[in-house]
């Protein structure tokens, strides 16, 4: 017994328009997931920055950070 999603498949593909499959399903699916890139990288970014020691070798912050800061403003 044969499986009958090829033909089906073929025969969908044929009648939906291509164009409207690539703008309204591909192309804001990656744009989605370039849009999630850029925001991780900026996140990454600023923590980086947070936790980078200062020119002279030493932190910043002797143990805190402003993420750490933050957490203890939040806790009641």
């Amino acid at each position: 017994m044969q499986s009958l999603a090829g033909p089906v498949l073929r025969a969908f593909l044929r009648e939906f328009p291509g164009g409207l499959l690539f703008v309204g399903v591909f192309l804001p699916g990656a744009l989605l997931l370039l849009l999630l890139i850029a925001c991780f990288r900026a996140q990454l970014l600023e923590v980086d920055k947070e936790l980078s020691p200062s020119p002279d070798g030493q932190p910043k912050c002797m143990g805190c950070s402003s993420l750490s800061q933050q957490m203890k403003r939040r806790r009641p």
